[in-house]
């Protein structure tokens, strides 16, 4: 099935053989649907509802982890391409009329002076038309604004990553969700007066966000008292996966394998190739300006001191195991915090013999682990909690989407939209062992839980295989702690609109 030309091309992305086989086999098998127990929530004890004592415990715990020798990243996922935020307006462009029609056109225009991109989208009208954009308006002339905001030959907004939009205005000028990233890194993700943050990104986009950083991160430092520490890193091309005619033969473009890019679950090995303790993830659109900030710095250091505590006490059981030297009421306090603090369980645990339980205890405990802050459901679309039973029998929290979940199982389906609770993808992850080694993350992906999806390439329809979602199958053996934090810190911007909202104001 493979020509010459196919292997070298496979060669120069590192990807084999065998992996295309295998991702071809999945066109054909498709994925299986994870066997469910319940949703998460509050009740169940799947989601922790801390009270204010327990937020104010924690905070500290995280400042004094701070004070250490530790390192901290925050990772923003920052490679998504912006076109989707402007469809409506795309779609503007493209129709049989000029002025406004829907309620979408109108409001962009009735209020197009709110956007914190409006002085520059009217420099640029000046610029290009010697005419200002009121002016414009009263000529009727709505979709030159628009192809000016859009198009190359204006600010290029729907050909740029989210990242470089200009989100938010202050009294100094406006600022771009990368900025904005730059601000809560200095604000709780900060040690030995250093911010350290990773941007993932586009490799079209890479040097724009270098110039930017370059640009801005200077007087950020002066104003926070820190010194930034930037790093980028694009998806990797070993990380492609194979598109798929109808028939799941290898789709090709003249005569070439189409691949594509393997989702955000490609950026598990991104995260890998960090040399932290410590990382913060939150997508790149998800920030406020400064006065709204609080809420998302307290929870941000009550997930990481709730991280750093459940982690030292891992630690502390893994050292007790290390020596052999524990009781039987020891190893009962190890089970207990597995299944209560870290929300795993096995049903015939009692069944196990104590070098069997030793081993069990062992494994579950030194892995990487993750605090996810998870929102009250209000309808919003996305992945929500859940407790899952895993590959080995034992139930823990997961993060699933709904294309994980079988909808001709009227009791899953039932647990879905009857959720308490989503992801809005807020997470706080350690990736270091008891004796401050680094864990392989790969080792830690469930490789059943991908995605097929169906797309097209000029025209022709095509199937698409994305790999485990970051936070859904590419740690799914982590341990998993779900914490209830305030819908104040979820202020996504889907659609360019979005920026009109209150909370982006």
């Amino acid at each position: 099935m493979l020509t010459t030309e196919d292997k070298e091309v496979l060669r120069k992305k590192g990807i084999s053989e065998a992996q295309v086989e295998q991702q071809l086999k999945k066109f054909e098998t498709g994925f299986p649907f994870l066997r469910l127990k319940d949703a998460a929530s509050v009740e169940n004890g799947g989601i922790l509802s801390l009270d204010e004592n327990q937020c104010n415990q924690y905070i500290e715990e995280w400042h004094a982890y701070q004070q250490g020798t530790r390192r901290i990243t925050k990772f923003v996922p920052a490679s998504g391409a912006a076109s989707r935020m402007f469809k409506n307006l795309f779609e503007f462009l493209e129709a049989d009329y000029n002025e406004p029609q829907t309620d979408f056109e109108k409001k962009f225009f009735n209020e197009i002076h709110k956007f914190a991109f409006y002085t520059r989208l009217n420099e640029v009208c000046l610029q290009n038309q010697g005419k200002d954009i009121d002016t414009l308006i009263q000529e009727g002339a709505y979709k030159i604004i628009v192809a000016n905001l859009l198009k190359a030959e204006g600010m290029n907004y729907g050909q740029l990553p989210k990242g470089l939009l200009l989100f938010h205005k202050y009294d100094k000028g406006s600022r771009t969700p990368a900025e904005e990233h730059l601000v809560e890194a200095a604000l709780y993700a900060s040690a030995n007066g250093e911010s350290h943050v990773h941007f993932t990104v586009s490799p079209d986009h890479l040097d724009l966000f270098r110039a930017l950083v370059a640009e801005k991160a200077p007087a950020y430092e002066q104003e926070f008292q820190t010194k930034y520490q930037v790093e980028f890193s694009i998806q990797k091309p070993s990380t492609d996966t194979v598109a798929a005619t109808k028939d799941n033969e290898p789709f090709r473009v003249n005569g070439e394998i189409l691949f594509r890019p393997g989702g955000h679950g490609a950026l598990i090995e991104n995260l890998n190739d960090l040399d932290s303790d410590i990382v913060f993830i939150k997508n790149i659109d998800n920030v406020v300006p400064d006065r709204l900030k609080a809420d998302t710095v307290k929870y941000k250091k009550v997930i990481a001191g709730l991280l750093v505590s459940l982690q030292a006490q891992a630690f502390t059981y893994l050292h007790k195991l290390d020596t052999g030297v524990y009781t039987h009421a020891d190893l009962e306090e190890i089970i207990r915090f597995v299944q209560q603090k870290l929300c795993c369980r096995k049903e015939d645990i009692k069944n196990l013999e104590d070098a069997e339980l030793v081993i069990y205890l062992r494994k579950k405990l030194n892995r990487p682990m993750r605090i996810c802050g998870v929102v009250k459901n209000e309808g919003e679309p996305g992945g929500g909690p859940f407790l899952a039973y895993n590959a080995d029998g034992t139930v823990s929290l997961q993060i699933l989407e709904s294309s994980q979940i079988d909808k001709k199982n009227p009791d899953y389906v039932k647990m879905f939209e009857n959720g308490t609770h989503f992801n809005p993808v807020d997470l706080v992850c350690a990736i270091k062992n008891y004796k401050g080694e680094a864990f392989d993350l790969t080792q830690y992906v469930d490789h059943n839980t991908g995605f097929i999806s169906e797309k097209s390439k000029n025209g022709k329809e095509l199937k698409a295989l994305e790999l485990p979602g970051l936070w859904n199958g590419a740690m799914s053996d982590w341990n998993t702690v779900f914490v209830e934090v305030p819908l104040s810190t979820f202020n996504p911007v889907k659609t360019v609109n979005d920026l009109l909202r209150e909370q982006h104001q």
